[in-house]
Protein backbone atom coordinates (compact mmCIF):
# COMPACT_ATOMS: atom_id res chain seq x y z
CA UNK A 1 0.00 0.00 0.00
CA UNK A 2 1.06 3.95 -0.72
CA UNK A 3 1.80 5.52 2.25
CA UNK A 4 1.54 9.28 2.11
CA UNK A 5 3.69 10.20 5.33
CA UNK A 6 4.72 11.68 6.79
CA UNK A 7 2.05 14.86 6.70
CA UNK A 8 -0.65 16.21 8.80
CA UNK A 9 -4.35 16.88 7.73
CA UNK A 10 -6.40 19.72 9.38
CA UNK A 11 -10.07 18.92 9.09
CA UNK A 12 -13.05 21.19 9.59
CA UNK A 13 -15.85 19.44 11.27
CA UNK A 14 -19.50 21.34 10.44
CA UNK A 15 -19.30 21.97 6.45
CA UNK A 16 -16.88 19.26 5.74
CA UNK A 17 -17.55 16.02 7.43
CA UNK A 18 -20.79 16.62 8.51
CA UNK A 19 -23.54 18.95 7.02
CA UNK A 20 -23.68 22.21 8.71
CA UNK A 21 -26.40 22.08 11.13
CA UNK A 22 -24.36 23.89 13.79
CA UNK A 23 -24.41 23.64 16.82
CA UNK A 24 -26.36 20.28 16.51
CA UNK A 25 -24.64 17.06 14.31
CA UNK A 26 -25.31 17.25 10.87
CA UNK A 27 -26.04 14.54 8.62
CA UNK A 28 -22.85 12.68 7.48
CA UNK A 29 -21.20 13.55 4.36
CA UNK A 30 -21.04 10.99 1.88
CA UNK A 31 -17.29 9.17 1.74
CA UNK A 32 -16.33 11.32 4.87
CA UNK A 33 -15.33 8.76 6.94
CA UNK A 34 -14.03 6.31 4.14
CA UNK A 35 -11.76 8.50 3.15
CA UNK A 36 -10.62 9.73 6.80
CA UNK A 37 -10.25 5.87 7.35
CA UNK A 38 -8.10 5.61 4.43
CA UNK A 39 -5.86 8.39 5.46
CA UNK A 40 -5.73 7.40 8.65
CA UNK A 41 -4.61 3.35 7.42
CA UNK A 42 -1.73 5.46 5.00
CA UNK A 43 -0.12 7.28 8.18
CA UNK A 44 -1.46 10.16 7.34
CA UNK A 45 -1.63 12.13 11.13
CA UNK A 46 -5.44 14.28 11.24
CA UNK A 47 -6.22 17.04 13.26
CA UNK A 48 -9.69 17.87 13.97
CA UNK A 49 -9.49 22.02 13.22
CA UNK A 50 -12.92 23.25 14.43
CA UNK A 51 -14.53 26.19 15.73
CA UNK A 52 -16.32 23.76 18.18
CA UNK A 53 -15.33 24.11 21.88
CA UNK A 54 -16.44 22.53 25.09
CA UNK A 55 -19.06 19.84 24.87
CA UNK A 56 -20.05 20.92 21.24
CA UNK A 57 -16.60 19.54 20.54
CA UNK A 58 -16.98 16.74 22.59
CA UNK A 59 -19.69 15.44 21.01
CA UNK A 60 -18.03 16.03 17.67
CA UNK A 61 -14.79 14.17 18.69
CA UNK A 62 -16.96 11.07 19.62
CA UNK A 63 -19.16 11.58 16.49
CA UNK A 64 -16.00 10.94 14.38
CA UNK A 65 -15.01 8.35 17.28
CA UNK A 66 -18.15 6.21 16.81
CA UNK A 67 -17.47 6.19 12.93
CA UNK A 68 -13.82 4.83 13.23
CA UNK A 69 -12.24 8.08 13.17
CA UNK A 70 -9.78 8.88 15.94
CA UNK A 71 -7.95 12.11 15.34
CA UNK A 72 -4.20 12.40 16.70
CA UNK A 73 -5.08 16.45 17.76
CA UNK A 74 -8.07 18.41 18.37
CA UNK A 75 -7.69 22.25 17.96
CA UNK A 76 -4.28 21.84 18.29
CA UNK A 77 -0.67 21.20 16.35
CA UNK A 78 0.04 17.44 18.25
CA UNK A 79 -1.97 16.07 21.39
CA UNK A 80 0.27 17.77 24.34
CA UNK A 81 0.23 21.25 23.34
CA UNK A 82 -1.05 23.55 25.89
CA UNK A 83 -3.00 26.46 24.24
CA UNK A 84 -2.11 29.89 25.54
CA UNK A 85 -2.09 33.01 24.20
CA UNK A 86 1.29 32.35 23.07
CA UNK A 87 0.37 29.76 20.88
CA UNK A 88 -0.55 30.73 17.20
CA UNK A 89 -4.33 29.76 16.67
CA UNK A 90 -3.40 28.83 13.11
CA UNK A 91 -2.62 24.78 13.11
CA UNK A 92 0.10 23.42 11.59
CA UNK A 93 -0.89 21.35 8.79
CA UNK A 94 0.44 20.55 5.42
CA UNK A 95 -2.71 20.57 4.00
CA UNK A 96 -6.18 21.78 5.15
CA UNK A 97 -9.61 20.48 4.00
CA UNK A 98 -12.99 23.01 5.12
CA UNK A 99 -15.88 24.21 3.43
CA UNK A 100 -14.95 27.48 3.61
CA UNK A 101 -11.96 26.85 1.03
CA UNK A 102 -11.83 29.10 -2.04
CA UNK A 103 -14.22 27.27 -4.23
CA UNK A 104 -15.78 25.66 -1.65
CA UNK A 105 -15.64 22.19 -0.70
CA UNK A 106 -15.83 19.88 -3.76
CA UNK A 107 -16.71 16.84 -1.89
CA UNK A 108 -15.37 13.60 -0.42
CA UNK A 109 -14.81 11.72 -3.36
CA UNK A 110 -12.90 14.51 -5.19
CA UNK A 111 -10.79 15.08 -1.79
CA UNK A 112 -9.60 11.45 -2.60
CA UNK A 113 -8.45 12.05 -5.95
CA UNK A 114 -6.49 15.01 -5.71
CA UNK A 115 -4.63 13.18 -2.40
CA UNK A 116 -4.23 9.72 -4.31
CA UNK A 117 -4.50 10.00 -7.96
CA UNK A 118 -5.92 7.48 -10.03
CA UNK A 119 -2.72 6.41 -11.59
CA UNK A 120 -1.15 5.55 -8.31
CA UNK A 121 -3.87 3.70 -7.16
CA UNK A 122 -4.07 1.51 -10.42
CA UNK A 123 -0.47 0.80 -9.99
CA UNK A 124 -1.24 -0.28 -6.09
CA UNK A 125 -4.31 -2.51 -7.84
CA UNK A 126 -1.41 -4.19 -10.35
CA UNK A 127 1.03 -4.72 -8.16
CA UNK A 128 -1.94 -6.63 -5.96
CA UNK A 129 -3.08 -8.63 -8.98
CA UNK A 130 0.40 -9.63 -9.84
CA UNK A 131 1.33 -10.41 -6.60
CA UNK A 132 -1.77 -12.64 -6.09
CA UNK A 133 -1.51 -14.19 -9.42
CA UNK A 134 1.90 -15.46 -8.23
CA UNK A 135 0.84 -16.71 -4.98
CA UNK A 136 -2.41 -18.90 -6.41
CA UNK A 137 0.23 -20.61 -8.81
CA UNK A 138 2.43 -21.41 -6.61
CA UNK A 139 -0.55 -22.52 -4.01
CA UNK A 140 -1.73 -24.62 -7.25
CA UNK A 141 1.59 -26.12 -7.65
CA UNK A 142 2.32 -26.71 -4.26
CA UNK A 143 -0.82 -28.73 -3.98
CA UNK A 144 -0.09 -30.61 -7.21
CA UNK A 145 3.17 -31.92 -5.94
CA UNK A 146 2.01 -33.08 -2.50
CA UNK A 147 -0.64 -34.89 -4.56
CA UNK A 148 2.25 -36.37 -7.07
CA UNK A 149 3.86 -37.61 -4.56
CA UNK A 150 0.90 -39.42 -2.49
Amino acid sequence: MTEITPIKIAVDFDGTIVEHAYPEIGKEKLFAFQTLKELEKRGVLLILWTFRTGKELEDAVEFCRERGVEFYAVNKNYPEEVVDETVSRKIDADIYIDDKNLGGFPGWSEVWQMLYPFELQQKEAEKRIASMGRNIFKRLFSRKKKTDEE
